[in-house]
């Protein structure tokens, strides 16, 4: 990997960044506000990327958003409440987040450490590892890193999938002209059952 950062969470510090992402979410939902980080931890100050992903634990626990970048200029902290916000609004997977769902959400941030192109993706990704985002004919799409073990994907269908999500052709990747960006990340969530922090 290249373009590496100084960026490496602690169980603590990954803990209080799903508290943030959470606390953003529900500022957002409740009273249409932006969240202020307020006083963070030091590794807050970082500047890089931060996804965060929402799950319903209703049913089958279908995706309600998921926002965020790989690369970012802002502090980690605030990068973290924006991407909450965008995940909570309609604007991420076509309805906004109301709130009676609150009770039954999972949020889980994933803390971007570093990120490389490559021109040899089947080879370079670790699946449950790397995150893909993928770049074409001005299509953009990413794909969050435990997505191929969540659904036992393989590297070839992880890339497929991440093509269809860009609108592109399945077998986008394999062109010369597609930029794939393969990002690694330390992924923190609820978990399921409720009552701590798990870090995948």
């Amino acid at each position: 990997m290249s373009e590496a950062q100084t960026v490496h969470l602690s169980y603590e510090d990954g803990a209080r960044a799903v508290e943030l992402a959470r606390e953003a979410v529900e500022a957002y939902v409740l009273q249409g506000q932006r969240e202020q980080p307020g006083s963070m931890r030091d590794a807050f100050y970082a500047r890089t990327g931060a996804f965060v992903r929402i799950t319903s634990t209703r049913g089958r626990g279908r995706l309600r958003g998921c926002a965020g970048a790989y690369r970012g200029s802002d502090q980690l902290g605030h990068a973290i409440v924006d991407a909450a916000i965008t995940a909570a609004s309609g604007d991420s997977c076509g309805s906004e987040i109301e709130p009676p769902e609150l009770e039954s959400l999972n949020i889980s941030v994933c803390v971007v450490c570093n990120h490389v192109l490559t021109s040899d993706p089947l080879s370079d990704i670790e699946l449950g590892t790397h995150g893909i985002a993928i770049d074409a004919d001005g299509q953009h799409a990413w794909m969050y890193p435990t997505l191929p073990v969540e659904n036992g994907w393989n590297e070839e269908q992880f890339l497929t999938h991440a093509c269809r999500k860009a609108g592109l052709s399945p077998l986008a990747w394999q062109d010369d002209d597609t930029m794939i960006t393969l990002f690694e990340g330390q992924v923190f969530r609820e978990r399921p059952e409720g009552g701590s922090v798990e870090q995948l």
